[in-house]
């Protein structure tokens, strides 16, 4: 059974950073990317980063120059540096892998942004 199990969330003050791990366990076929989707209170979920596994990365307009990327394949982890953060980031952040056949979903960490 694939697990995916984030952490790293928490309060943070705007113009702080904050890094989100994701580490997923189980047998999956092969991995085409993983990355991170958001939801904000009232808001449909919204992509946020992903990682293609070819090499290439794609970020929401709204993050790009503050927020990172990355993953470590051999441990099936995908980790998400957020610099210089915003109150609009506030919101629950949910790591994805998607593989050949299916995708797959973490539970979800909430990060807030706030003084």
């Amino acid at each position: 059974q694939v697990q995916l199990v984030e952490s790293g969330g928490g309060l943070v003050q705007p113009g702080g950073s904050l890094r989100l791990s994701c580490a997923a366990s189980g047998y999956m076929l092969s991995i085409n990317a993983m990355g991170w989707y958001r939801q904000a209170p009232g808001k449909e979920r919204e992509l946020v980063a992903v990682s293609i596994s070819s090499g290439s990365t794609n970020y929401a307009d709204s993050v790009k120059g503050r927020f990172t990327i990355s993953r470590d394949n051999a441990k099936n982890t995908v980790y998400l540096q957020m610099n210089s953060l915003k109150p609009e980031d506030t919101a629950v952040y949910y790591c994805y892998v998607r593989s050949t056949i299916t995708t797959y979903w973490g539970k979800g960490t909430l990060v807030t942004v706030s003084s």
